[in-house]
């Protein structure tokens, strides 16, 4: 079905201070620090689906127009499916990368949803309370810097079945901020 990731990173810019994501939503904006040190191959691969540098099922910059498409209140906002189902990816597959200081320990971590180890693609979630029951689990790999408030709005969403809000919350853009 999905293959590993082949890591061509001939256009990746090595990038080790810095760096964060700016999300645009219908509901405002936030920003990620990126832990590109803790989670190099992570952060890659979010950068390059972000810019559109990764080749993918999906044309264009890969977040552009998703939505979140699972919202569970007080525990975590998710997206990154192409097909909004939380079934979708990009149509590859790459492992994991624990840290130990890196931890579910607080609202505002970013992380890797996944199906089970080495099973990352390019949906994410956001936390919105401690979680460690997923250390070790889940690659952290960022924490939101600016615009918390955003995403618990995001997380206050009402929503209907399988956690999926009643009305769209759309990534209008990911762009990648470079210091």
């Amino acid at each position: 079905m999905f293959g590993m990731m082949k890591q061509d990173k001939s256009n990746y810019k090595e990038d080790v201070n810095g760096l964060s994501a700016v999300f645009k939503t219908s509901m405002g904006e936030f920003e990620i620090e990126l832990f590109v040190k803790d989670a190099p191959e992570t952060v890659w691969n979010f950068v390059n689906l972000a810019e559109g540098r990764q080749k993918t099922n999906k044309e264009g910059n890969f977040y552009d127009g998703l939505i979140f498409h699972r919202v569970i209140r007080g525990f975590m906002i998710q997206g990154g499916c192409p097909e909004g189902s939380g079934r979708g990816g990009p149509g590859y597959r790459f492992g994991d990368e624990f840290k130990a200081n890196r931890r579910h320990d607080s609202e505002g971590v970013l992380s890797m949803a996944n199906a089970g180890p080495g099973t990352n693609g390019s949906q994410f979630f956001i936390t919105l309370g401690p979680t460690p029951h997923l250390d070790g689990r889940h690659t952290v790999f960022g924490k939101v810097t600016r615009g918390m408030d955003v995403v618990k709005k995001i997380g206050d969403t009402p929503t209907g079945a399988m956690d999926r809000p009643r009305t769209d919350v759309v990534m209008e853009s990911v762009t990648i901020k470079r210091s």
